[in-house]
């Protein structure tokens, strides 16, 4: 079963400074359908302006991973990491039993287009901790690369779930597939560009919940970046 999330169905506010659309509900968008998909509780699309950014705030118990789209996105958190995130590169953050952190744009000129995703951990209480790396274009054209995983295999960025998290830049009518062990779900989020996902048609923005399914087939009709989830 594939149900789609189309991007105009997302919550969205703007307060000029941020312009963000949410997958789940977050904030002062609620919707009791639309609470997370398994482990997967929030991906938020944000375009935060120049200069502009989130103050120290806190959080717990998720592992909190930015990937950034145009622009560079600064952070600073209370373990004592200061960073700009860069589009490749891939943030995570397992807040464990708590850590403050900022966020902003790191110009002053060009406006930070990112997605933030939220993922709940396997246990609570954990320590704090972050890692950050670079994926290039290269490694992900054409194929599905593991960029976050709980082993932390071919080079991904360990993560503290039974996740698979895939990153892929689709030339126009490249496919790409991945195969689903029985009891497995996964979720598509359309970057940019246009995909179809076993047939359906997607575009950017939109995102497919996936259960039930074996085999899935993701062909790009223009040029395309994804993100799939593999979730328990």
């Amino acid at each position: 079963m594939i149900t789609i999330r189309a991007s105009n169905q997302r919550g969205h506010a703007d307060h000029g400074w941020l312009n963000t659309y949410h997958t789940f509900s977050f904030a002062n968008y609620y919707d009791p359908s639309q609470m997370g998909f398994r482990v997967l509780r929030v991906i938020n699309e944000d375009r935060v302006g120049p200069g502009e950014g989130f103050g120290t705030h806190g959080h717990r118990d998720m592992e909190i991973i930015t990937y950034v789209i145009q622009g560079g996105l600064e952070h600073r958190d209370s373990m004592g990491n200061n960073s700009v995130i860069r589009p490749g590169e891939l943030q995570r953050m397992s807040a464990g039993r708590g850590v403050t952190h900022s966020e902003y744009n790191a110009s002053n000129t060009e406006p930070v287009h990112f997605l933030q995703i939220w993922l709940l951990p396997e246990r609570a209480g954990g320590e704090p901790s972050y890692a950050q790396k670079m994926f290039t274009a290269e490694e992900r054209t054409n194929r599905l690369a593991p960029i976050a995983t709980r082993s932390g295999r071919d080079g991904s960025v360990a993560i503290q779930q039974n996740v698979e998290l895939y990153s892929a830049i689709l030339d126009e009518g490249a496919q790409v597939a991945h195969n689903l062990p029985t009891g497995r779900h996964a979720y598509a989020q359309v970057v940019r560009g246009d995909i179809e996902l076993n047939g359906i048609p997607m575009s950017a923005g939109d995102g497919a919940a996936i259960s039930d399914e074996t085999a899935l087939q993701l062909r790009a009709t223009t040029p395309a970046e994804i993100l799939l989830f593999d979730l328990p």
